[in-house]
């Protein structure tokens, strides 16, 4: 006789993923869709707030708070959740700040305080893994850009920059680091319904409906995206069967870049 039907392991079971910016929004969606497919998930928030604690309590996971554009709060981290999960194989560095404002009246502070979280995070993430992911001989990276770091966007010049050079970092990355197995993508979401909108409707004077309203009629879908959608894109170049796809980005966007003039 046989017994009942066995449920398959997850794509990622085995595995240890830490995504940052884990405590609302795309992040947590990612974070809930790793550890589903199997993965230990390190929760990152820049602190151990309640709302990264109930990601990890949600996900099994353990937390990894840290501020990211901090390099040695990021070795620190990352030294920990090795120590507590063991080495890192999927890194989803999903983290950001954004501020907006017109380019010629741009608070200096706050335009390098954009790029060293964005891209200077993320710099400072893929070196910490990288021993790791080669002790283990092989990892994956996915990096979270945006549409903006495709096409950019008025009033949006540190955050469009630092998601660009997130873009020209991954086409890189894949390039300099396939060789050994350890794959390098990146998402470009379109407009997606996050907590971060609510800065985009500040910016242009208008209530968070009417911006999701304006921004889903430039959509050709006609909606917004949704953060499980960027999650399942997230998840799928985590697959370690998903060898070739290297250096690539994928854009989750509901078709915007591909109509716009």
């Amino acid at each position: 006789m046989t017994g009942p039907p066995q449920e398959e392991p997850g794509r990622l079971a085995g595995k240890v993923a830490l995504v940052t910016g884990a405590g609302q929004g795309i992040g947590r969606a990612i974070a809930e869709r790793l550890a589903r497919e199997g993965a230990t998930v390190a929760v990152n928030g820049r602190t151990l707030d309640e709302r990264v604690q109930e990601v990890v309590r949600v996900t099994g996971g353990v937390p990894a708070p840290g501020d990211v554009s901090d390099p040695q709060a990021v070795a620190d981290l990352v030294g920990s959740v090795e120590e507590s999960a063991g080495p890192i194989d999927v890194l989803v560095a999903n983290h950001a700040y954004m501020s907006m404002g017109p380019l010629d009246d741009y608070d200096l502070e706050d335009w390098w305080r954009v790029v060293d979280t964005n891209l200077g995070g993320t710099f400072w993430l893929v070196q910490a893994v990288l021993p790791g992911m080669r002790r283990r001989g092989g990892g994956r990276v996915v990096v979270i850009t945006s549409e903006w770091g495709v096409v950019g966007w008025p009033q949006a010049s540190a955050y469009s920059a630092s998601k660009a050079g997130l873009v020209s970092l991954v086409k890189t990355l894949g390039r300099e680091l396939a060789p050994e197995g350890i794959v390098v993508n990146a998402i470009a979401p379109g407009v997606v319904d996050t907590p971060q909108l609510q800065v985009d409707a500040d910016d242009a004077g208008l209530s968070l409906e009417q911006m999701h309203a304006q921004y889903a009629g430039q959509i050709p879908l006609g909606r917004i995206g949704r953060p499980e959608e960027v999650a399942a894109a997230a998840v799928l170049l985590a697959d370690p069967r998903m060898a070739a796809l290297v250096g690539q980005v994928v854009q989750v966007n509901g078709g915007s870049t591909r109509t716009r003039a």
